[in-house]
This record gives structure tokens, C-alpha cells and sequence, in this order.
């Protein structure tokens, strides 16, 4: 509801509305939530599988099916398989994470999603992925809200490096929108 309430503002604002990995999930096209005149989305998934490039045997897991979208699209990108878990939320602090089914124990785990806002998502994906026996579990975010002890919570469910995107400042930025932004703000008529 207040994805059309909040577009249906910006639209009235500006001419055009570029964004990147909206949150998107119960709608199929941005210009369903944001009837701009021309509203374009972007996807920081390529630079995120850019950045995975060294990571040769790593498993890309997305916590959920919403995830699944910026998933793939890492995952073509840094030429890593991919799978996806689902998610049942019983609130805001409080989810249930089914694992799918991959060879976990000794690999590599790197968690892809779109916004990381509590950090409980990923952290109880992560303490599941721990007791099945990866090695590692690391964290690609786009959107790195972290609210209050949000690090914390990723840090202490044992996720090792969390990295994000800068659409907001932080420490994690490890991927730049600047030039994917300039490139579509360049080629709107």
C-alpha cells in the first residue's frame, strides 16, 4: 500500500525516477509503484558478481524467493551456482529459514539480498548454514540499513565480511553506484 502512496509522491515531484534494487515484491514493474515518466530500475547485482570474481568456489544463497532476482543475476555475473532458501516471517525479528537443498558442509557461503534493515534475516539463515557445516559465511547487501545492533546480530549469528552497496553510506560499501546511476540518468530522454 504505501509503495504506490509513496510513488504516486515522487511521480508527482519528478519527471523521472531512477532507482536501484527497489524493494519491489508485490508489485512487477517500478512504474506500477511509481508512475513517473520514465521510471527506470537498476540492479547492482553485475557489480556485486564483479566483486565476487576471486570467489571461485563460493555458493550464493538467497534467503528468500523475493531474493531470487538479484541472486541469478549475481550468480550469472561472477559465474558461482546459486540457490534459494524460503522464509516464513512471524515478524520482524522473528523468521523461520527452510535451507534448500545444495551440498553444504565445507564450502563457502556468500548470502545476496536487497536490504539488510534488522540483520535477522541473514542471521538466521547464517547460525543454519553454520550448523550444517559451511566454512564460511559472508553477506552481499545493496540496501545496508542496519538498524541499531543490526552488525551485531550478522556478527554474533557468524557472518564473517558484510558487504554493501553505498546507496547508503557506511564501512561495508564495498560496490559504487555512481557510474551505473550517471549511465542511466545519461540515456533518459
Amino acid at each position: 500500500m504505501s509503495q504506490r502512496i509513496v510513488g504516486g509522491f515522487l511521480a508527482g515531484l519528478f519527471d523521472d525516477v531512477v532507482t536501484v534494487d527497489p524493494h519491489l515484491h508485490r508489485v512487477s514493474r517500478l512504474e506500477e509503484a511509481v508512475p513517473a515518466g520514465n521510471a527506470v530500475c537498476l540492479t547492482a547485482a553485475p557489480l556485486f558478481g564483479d566483486y565476487l570474481a576471486a570467489e571461485r568456489d563460493a555458493l550464493l544463497i538467497g534467503p528468500d524467493e523475493e531474493s531470487a532476482q538479484w541472486v541469478g543475476a549475481m550468480a550469472a555475473a561472477s559465474g558461482l551456482e546459486h540457490v534459494i532458501a524460503s522464509k516464513q516471517r512471524n515478524g520482524d525479528r522473528d523468521v523461520v529459514i527452510q535451507l534448500p537443498e545444495a551440498a553444504l558442509a565445507g564450502r563457502k557461503v556468500v548470502l545476496a539480498d536487497d536490504m539488510a534493515s534488522t540483520g535477522h534475516t541473514l542471521a538466521a539463515i547464517a547460525r543454519q548454514l553454520i550448523a550444517a557445516g559451511v566454512s564460511e559465511v559472508d553477506a552481499l547487501i545493496t540496501h545496508a540499513l542496519f538498524v541499531g545492533d543490526a552488525l551485531e546480530v550478522l556478527r554474533s549469528a557468524g557472518v564473517s565480511r558484510i558487504g554493501s552497496s553505498d546507496s547508503i553510506p557506511h564501512p561495508s560499501n564495498v560496490v559504487q553506484l555512481a557510474p551505473l546511476l550517471a549511465d542511466a540518468v545519461r540515456r533518459l530522454p
